[in-house]
């Protein structure tokens, strides 16, 4: 697994977001709230975390939702994932959803998402006029389970 150096201050009081295993492509990153939060069903908010980072040029921080929040209480991203960008330098907040019947409370120092650092690059666009042809052509969605 390819290894990069991430520059980062932590201004909450909660710990700085770590792999769990080895093998984990995400960090959880925590709620830092002065006190909890309800998200009424349907409701967004954007949740603070007090981490501040540095990217390397040529990376860049996704915030993913947590399965399980997902899962069992339907808490889940806005924009999915949300994207840091390495000339970033302000706090990274999160804006959660709740799409469940239920409120849900986010307390100070839950854990709300997953942070993922992936390397990127920028395109050149170049406009032609046609493109080349495809076995696929131009279905999509949900195209290539169709028999």
């Amino acid at each position: 697994m390819q290894k990069v150096n991430v520059k980062i201050i932590n201004r909450s009081s909660n710990p700085m977001p770590a792999y769990a295993t080895p093998s984990s492509a995400g960090m959880d990153v925590r709620a830092f709230l002065s006190e909890p939060l309800t998200l009424q069903p349907m409701q967004r908010a954007l949740i603070p975390t007090g981490l501040y980072m540095e990217l390397p040029v040529g990376y860049e921080c996704q915030m993913r939702p947590r399965s399980g929040l997902a899962l069992r209480h339907g808490i889940t991203l806005l924009n999915t994932p949300g994207t840091i960008d390495a000339d970033y330098r302000g706090e990274v907040g999160v804006i959660l959803i709740n799409l469940s019947q239920e409120p849900f409370v986010i307390n100070p120092g839950e854990r709300i998402c997953q942070m993922v650092i992936a390397s990127c690059c920028q395109a050149t666009l170049v406009e032609v006029q046609t493109l080349n042809d495809t076995e696929r052509g131009t279905g999509g969605f949900g195209h290539t389970g169709v028999k």
